[in-house]
């Protein structure tokens, strides 16, 4: 077995220059999305938020993306759990999507905000029921004796709502975070990789080329 010490690749697909660039980092960005999935990267919408609690303490843990727009990105999660009650306390926030099978990072930092509940109710039915109920069952992030207790809630809702919709939870919905700073990072060969990071300033855009 190797050692940790000595496991690397050496990233030689592609290259990034500022001619490639789109003026707009969420134009960038869509590209390069739409690009990982007709690469069939796996679960391209996975990202890593970290969050940032009001003593200062960060986190993070994988999401998923469920919507762009020019606004910004959109996730869904339980407001009571750990980063609801830090995006609460602390707006600030950091997303990272990683595609090894493209040498590809993108970084994006920004300001979260909770999106209309009607959008959140709207998104919510539209997920496997399965899913629904989970949500509704779940105090996620709070300690628990055993998984026997999710199982029984979970039984005890479908037989709750057998014949009728599932409702939302009141602690359930969706975010939007708005980017103030976006980096792409483009892996290139002896670890000099192409990096741009995209920066509003008075409202405009500016990129700058970043040392690897």
């Amino acid at each position: 077995m190797k050692k940790i010490a000595d496991l690397r690749i050496d990233y030689t697909k592609f290259s990034l220059d500022e001619f490639g660039l789109k003026p707009d980092p969420i134009d960038q960005f869509d590209q390069w999305f739409k690009q990982a999935l007709n690469s069939k990267v796996s679960e391209a919408n996975a990202m890593v938020l970290s969050t940032v609690s009001a003593k200062g303490v960060p986190s993070a843990r994988v999401v998923l993306l469920k919507g762009l727009e020019k606004g910004g990105f959109k996730f869904y999660t339980n407001y009571d759990s750990r980063k609801g009650m830090e995006l609460a306390e602390n707006p600030n926030a950091c997303l990272t999507f990683f595609w090894p099978a493209l040498e590809q990072q993108i970084r994006i930092t920004g300001l979260v905000q909770k999106i209309d509940p009607s959008i959140s109710e709207a998104y919510f039915h539209s997920r496997p029921r399965g899913s629904q109920i989970s949500a509704l069952a779940s105090p996620q992030s709070t300690k628990i004796a055993h998984r026997d207790i999710l199982s029984n809630e979970v039984a005890r809702l479908e037989a709750l709502h057998a014949n009728e919709q599932v409702p939302k939870p009141e602690f359930w919905g969706g975010y939007l975070l708005k980017p103030t700073k976006i980096e792409f990072w483009q892996g290139r060969s002896s670890r000099l990789h192409d990096r741009f990071l995209y920066e509003q300033v008075k409202g405009l855009w500016q990129v700058s080329r970043l040392a690897p």
